[in-house]
């Protein structure tokens, strides 16, 4: 687990977007800092991963939505790419 992961979102207009990848693909989400100070966009996105104290996880699905998301508030999770 990384602290500040290598996750960029995927882009489906990009032509070497590959749709199986994500299908079998789960996405293990740590937070490991406070969101204390953080801008109300970046608690709200916290929030919405399903994370609500410091070193509780979340299991979502790997799709470009979700690496947006984690890509928005990289800075304070963790991530890990699971199989399914």
């Amino acid at each position: 687990m990384h602290l500040c992961p290598q996750i960029m979102p995927a882009q489906s207009t990009d032509p070497t977007f590959n749709k199986e990848r994500y299908d079998d693909m789960k996405l293990k989400v740590t937070l490991l800092k406070s969101t204390i100070g953080c801008k109300p966009d970046q608690i709200a996105t916290v929030k919405a991963l399903g994370l609500r104290k410091i070193r509780s996880t979340a299991i979502k699905p790997d799709n470009p939505a979700m690496r947006g998301m984690i890509f928005k508030v990289k800075h304070l999770v963790g991530v890990e790419e699971i199989e399914d």
